[in-house]
């Protein structure tokens, strides 16, 4: 039976006999082992029932040691890093072969982030190897924010969750990489667009890929509910389905055509930042109701509006 705690001492101790735990981030919860451990690796994939082809993230907690796991750091990953870690972003590197195939999906570069919550911190600082850690969640479902949600989507399977709260973010880091032609976005997320090309200068977006893809959160159909999930005007959805058994997840304000025990208003004020910290909670109750479909509203494609409209489609995809 699965535990939820605060003990990083229990928690360092399981990840040394190569066991996964829950970890606490400020994006998303997470389903750690060690990195360097293919047996421990496989256990991750097998919980999350995740494809070999989607690339995993490696965690540790400065980049003084992400440099030990790569075979070089580009001056603008440098100033990158320098500026935003610890923090929701994810850096795209060529790997060293220290990092074992199965972490990278075969792919030459890794996926490097330092995560910005105490515990996860302390719990990077007291081990002798990095974290792989997605998402912990079945794949393809909505991703956790609090230690309870992973414990109601893996339960047994995962023997201590680290519990540090109620993600501050809320959403999954953005990753970025370095090409000849410049810095490329393969994940839009927690750090804004423009907050990146102010150090860096324009960004390029690539990120969907339908398989194979070149880092971890690609794939086209992702972070969906169970029920199905609709990015389109409510007027549509009123054609097709009774007012009270259609959910509704809105930015700012309620449909009044819909009972208000339905809807979710991600931020009454249009925070574009509390609407992200607010989205994959929001998402999981509606599912939990007794309604037939869910219509989601998308927010103003800026800022971390950009991650959540990202997050939205891809959840709508079937």
């Amino acid at each position: 039976m699965t535990q939820i705690g605060t003990d990083i001492n229990q928690a360092k101790r399981l990840l040394e006999k190569g066991e996964v735990v829950g970890i606490p981030t400020e994006t998303v919860y997470g389903l750690a082992a060690n990195a360097l451990d293919t047996n421990a690796v496989v256990k991750i994939f097998a919980v999350k029932n995740r494809p070999s082809f989607d690339p995993l993230i490696v965690h540790t907690d400065s980049l003084e040691k992400a440099a030990d796991f790569v075979q070089d750091i580009p001056e603008l990953a440098q100033r990158l890093a320098n500026q935003f870690w610890p923090g929701p972003l994810t850096l795209l590197l060529p790997k060293r072969p220290l990092i074992p195939d199965l972490v990278t999906s075969g792919l030459d570069t890794v996926a490097v982030r330092v995560p910005n919550h105490p515990l996860t911190l302390e719990l990077l600082r007291s081990l002798a190897f990095p974290l792989a850690a997605p998402s912990a969640n079945p794949f393809g479902y909505i991703s956790p924010t609090t230690a309870q949600h992973v414990a109601d989507q893996l339960g047994d399977q995962v023997p201590y969750i680290l519990d540090g709260g109620a993600c501050q973010v809320g959403i999954e880091s953005t990753i970025i990489g370095f090409s000849a032609e410049g810095p490329v976005i393969y994940r839009l997320g927690g750090m804004a667009l423009e907050t990146l090309e102010s150090i860096v200068g324009p960004l390029t977006v690539r990120s969907h890929s339908t398989s194979n893809p070149k880092a971890p959160g690609m794939l086209s159909s992702h972070y969906a509910p169970r029920k199905p999930f609709l990015v389109q005007p409510i007027e549509k959805a009123l054609d097709q389905y009774a007012p009270n058994r259609i959910g509704v997840l809105a930015f700012q304000a309620p449909i009044a055509s819909i009972p208000t025990e339905n809807q979710r208003v991600l931020s009454p004020t249009g925070d574009l930042a509390e609407a992200t910290t607010q989205l994959f909670a929001s998402m999981r109750a509606l599912d939990k109701l007794d309604i037939d479909v869910i219509i989601a509203e998308l927010l103003p494609d800026q800022g971390l509006g950009r991650a959540v409209n990202d997050r939205l489609r891809r959840a709508a995809v079937k």
